[in-house]
């Protein structure tokens, strides 16, 4: 018997006849399981037993006294305010103020629905370590899939030559429970000459330690060992039955020897003599052996909360580290197994799962599968075991980057990154586009379309197996080069992941998956996006949120990816799927036509993210600017990091498409960037994305360099209008508002043509699906691809984009010039197509001297070089200009911006 086991009972002997607990007292350090199915105490840290105080009432109160609540890592949370962001933004809408309290309850329902099943947040994130196929130490494969509306389940493949009965799950809970989680294990076969393991439990190094094991120690040895070197004296007490100390305290108070009169009872001592009575008869002959506790009767009713714990004993015994090196021991290495043991499946076989429904036999790519070859040439999807050799398994050599101050978002498609007309693979993006990228200045990368789809031509986002990379662009080897050779570049890697739909493929994808129409999506027109024809997921579904947080976390351990941006929040936020009319009213986001359950997932999802990775970046890509989405969630936000002002975009592509050049609106420009300051540092902004240039649109050099446009003026030269007005619309999105910036891959040194898949309408053509990276040849492509390396080294040097909103100074509708400060520099343009001003007086709050970085006109990038090198560091004068004491007399050539930074300051 254990010392703890023992000293439980010398608590309750010590204790008066009177005052004696009905259970035994238990130790925090045994709560939760013990690994026998033997139930513990809960995990307050105490010394538990139930008591019969007289005053049942104060003694309920006080058990019932809720502690503080605490995240799945056992930090305290911070307090809760359901509508805590709504003053911040001075939003006074009671329905929306109902709406996020309702909301809020729904939240801590869902938490309790989680934790029923899986204990808190992060196991709920963690289906991947379970379900899909694994193998096991003790020379297995273990599959778990989840399919509820299925009557069996069974793998088939080219392990066992497509049989539908050779690998079922076995009949009963151990194959199926009630939940719809199907369990199939696949035995590795004995090779022939070879005898069975000698223990049942034999287990195996397959990919950690592989090279170690076939010590050959046996369990007496092993059990020697543990009592000489771990246990320490008097931790250990031999005993006959587990109840051997309990039987011989009943037979001294209640056998036949025991006081049958109050006389032979005698005097009852005090509870503190007869403790140290009863330790002097024990006869300890070591420190190690006194009790865990000491229980001292001060007169009071006995209660739990008056137990005192001995703080060195107890501290002694969390330190000890459970004795599983000795197990590890009996490991045996990986050639042993290959030597004993033919693999039950092995490396890249191919397989599928099959189910029989009621409406018959299906077979499908399981939803957890990791690497699937889809659909292709007349063949069938299938799941690719992905197990190779531990000495070929690729091996992390970088750490993740830290999280830069900033963020300079490249976006990019591996599919299309190349220059020959085919589609590229992992490897040729790591080797080529990686190195592009760093010398270009961005800290991060972030992908659509790496996930598998089965529709090459849906970009990605009509996602089939959500666990897997998709096989075109390489293995999953080849991704985790990529993502470890970006972060030895400096560079963080960021995921587009599409939960806000899944493709309707029922070959390979989740649609119809066990049969049912209702497993991963709702049923009806509900289940179906309005336009897009996917199919929506169920969020309210505690297995459908089990399945979705898991890919989020799985992203992260797996493959190390440093965040995600959160692909077309309105389709899941909203019943129409964001295909409305939004006017701003808040009624807007509270009415029938929001999705709570959807809203609830995001903000679990981003709960469960920044627990685990405190460093972790998110991204909601929302064109409703719905209320709250940066916020808080313990303020009523929805957690994310980062949201995507499209409007400034959208602003762009409809002046150059739409407005002739001198009639554009500089006070319109500056209204549309600064939207939403309160939101300002955590609002990502860029002038164009992928957008533009692949949803059946043109890219902005395409439609600034054709010389077809109808907005350019007949004294233009085409390529000096489109340089200058590719370079001022980059600078002002970039230095004027929010806190990160995207960039399309190719738009950095004007990419001319739109992205276009290829779809049967042009014959399948890969013309367009590709990237012209020998136009940084030509000498305009290499004068704008210099000037955005440069744009981005300023923020680099002056952290531009960390620094507060801006102080706008001048705007000039007239002139068409904007100028205003961010941070440390001055920034001035001058938009007009046909003026330049040779001293144009702007204000500015510091007097000094102010030396010119950066020139869009400087002949270097494209420009006509009209400012003299002696205007390039300039004085402030008193005079008052802008409401502010100083200005500056400054040259401004037409379409041209200018960035200053102030480095002297005068006094006066």
């Amino acid at each position: 018997m254990t010392s703890s086991s023992a000293l439980v009972l010398t608590t309750t002997f010590l204790l008066p006849l009177n005052h004696r607990p009905t259970f035994l007292a238990i130790p925090s350090h045994l709560s939760s399981s013990d690994g026998h199915g033997r139930s513990r105490a809960g995990p307050q840290g105490k010394w538990k037993c139930c008591s019969t105080p007289k005053d049942k009432s104060a003694s309920t109160q006080q058990r019932q006294r809720k502690p503080p609540r605490r995240s799945f890592s056992g930090k305290s949370e911070p307090d809760v305010d359901p509508i805590g962001f709504l003053s911040k933004f001075a939003i006074s809408h009671r329905g929306f103020a109902q709406f996020l309290r309702e909301r809020y309850k729904a939240l801590k329902d869902r938490r309790f629905e989680l934790y029923s099943r899986f204990i808190d947040l992060k196991e709920s994130a963690s289906g991947y370590e379970i379900l899909g196929m694994h193998r096991h130490r003790q020379h297995r494969v273990d599959y778990m899939e989840w399919a509820p509306g299925a009557r069996y389940c069974s793998l088939v493949g080219d392990f066992n030559g497509w049989s539908a009965t050779e690998n079922s799950a076995r009949d009963g809970h151990l194959g199926h429970d009630d939940f719809g989680y199907w369990f199939v294990i696949l035995e590795d076969k004995l090779r022939d000459g070879e005898e069975p393991d000698e223990y049942f439990f034999q287990e195996y190094n397959y990919m950690d330690d592989y090279d170690k094991g076939d010590g050959n120690i046996n369990v007496e040895e092993l059990l020697r060992r543990i009592n000489d070197e771990y246990w320490e004296p008097g931790e250990v007490w031999p005993r006959k039955s587990r109840m051997e100390m309990v039987s011989k305290l009943y037979e001294q108070m209640f056998g036949p020897n025991s006081p049958q009169t109050d006389e032979e009872l005698g005097e009852i001592l005090d509870a503190e003599t007869r403790y140290k009575q009863w330790k002097e008869v024990s006869k300890f002959d070591h420190v190690n052996d006194r009790p865990r506790f000491d229980v001292i009767d001060d007169g009071k009713e006995f209660d739990i909360f008056s137990v005192k714990g001995d703080p060195v004993s107890a501290e002694k015994f969390k330190s000890k580290k459970p004795p599983l090196s000795y197990w590890i021991e009996m490991r045996k290495g990986c050639k042993a197994w290959l030597k004993k043991y033919m693999p039950a499946i092995s490396h890249g076989s191919r397989y599928k799962v099959y189910f029989n429904t009621p409406d018959g036999a299906l077979e499908r790519v399981p939803a957890w599968a990791t690497y699937v070859l889809p659909e292709a040439d007349g063949k069938e999807a299938y799941a690719v075991y992905w197990e190779p050799p531990p000495e070929d398994m690729y091996k992390w050599k970088y750490k993740r980057p830290k999280t830069p101050k900033s963020l300079r978002i490249y976006e990019c498609h591996v599919g299309i990154s190349g220059s020959e007309p085919k589609i590229s693979s992992f490897n040729e993006f790591t080797s080529k586009v990686l190195p592009h990228v760093k010398n270009a200045g961005y800290n991060a990368i972030q992908l659509f379309g790496v996930v598998e789809h089965w529709d090459y031509s849906s970009v990605g986002y009509k996602v089939t197996n959500f666990f897997a990379v998709s096989s075109r662009f390489g293995t999953p080897d080849d991704f985790k080069q990529l993502v470890d050779e970006a972060h030895g570049l400096g560079i963080l890697v960021f995921l587009d992941v599409v939960h806000s739909y899944a493709s309707a493929d029922e070959s390979a994808g989740l649609s119809l998956f066990d049969g049912s129409n209702d497993c991963y999506f709702h049923t009806g027109k509900r289940g179906h996006h309005k336009y897009w024809g996917t199919r929506m997921f169920k969020y309210g579904d505690v297995d459908v949120l089990h399945f979705l947080l898991s890919n989020l976390k799985w992203w992260v351990a797996e493959y190390q990816v440093d965040g995600f941006q959160f692909h077309s929040l309105p389709s899941m936020m909203y019943t129409h799927n964001g295909f409305a009319t939004f006017t701003g009213d808040i009624e807007e986001y509270c009415n029938q036509y929001v999705d709570k359950d959807a809203l609830l997932y995001l903000i679990l999802a981003n709960e469960m993210l920044h627990e685990l990775y405190p460093d972790i970046i998110t991204i909601a890509e929302d064109a409703t600017f719905y209320p709250g989405l940066c916020e808080p969630t313990t303020q009523g936000g929805l957690g994310f990091d980062y949201w995507i002002n499209f409007s400034v975009s959208e602003l762009w592509l409809w002046l150059l498409e739409n407005v002739p050049d001198q009639d554009w609106s500089m006070n319109k420009i500056v209204s549309v960037l600064l939207t939403n300051q309160q939101s300002h540092h955590k609002m990502l902004l860029y002038a164009e994305n992928h957008n533009q240039s692949i949803s059946g649109g043109r890219s902005f050099a395409e439609i600034l360099f054709s010389k077809a446009d109808e907005q350019i003026i007949e004294s233009d030269n085409v390529l000096f209008r489109g340089a200058s007005l590719h370079k001022m619309i980059k600078l002002l999105t970039f230095t004027m508002s929010g806190s990160a910036y995207l960039n399309f891959m190719g738009n950095e040194f004007a990419h001319p043509n739109r992205v276009e898949f290829p779809v049967p309408s042009n014959k399948f053509s890969f013309a367009l699906a590709n990237r012209q990276w020998d136009l940084l040849m030509d000498e305009v492509h290499w004068q704008l691809f210099n000037f955005d390396k440069d744009m981005m080294r300023i923020d680099e040097d002056e952290n531009i984009l960390s620094s507060g909103p801006p102080k706008v100074h001048h705007i000039n509708d007239s002139n068409m010039v904007i100028s205003y400060n961010r941070g440390p520099l001055f920034f001035v343009f001058n938009f007009h197509p046909t003026i330049c001003y040779e001293a144009y007086c702007v204000g500015v709050e510091e007097a000094g001297e102010y030396q010119l970085i950066l020139n869009t006109d400087e002949v270097s990038y494209g420009g006509l070089g009209m400012l003299k090198r002696d205007l390039y560091l300039q004085r402030t004068s008193t005079k008052r200009t802008d409401g502010h004491r100083n200005s500056l007399e400054v040259s401004l050539p037409r379409r041209s911006a200018q960035v200053y930074k102030l480095t002297r300051i005068l006094t006066t």
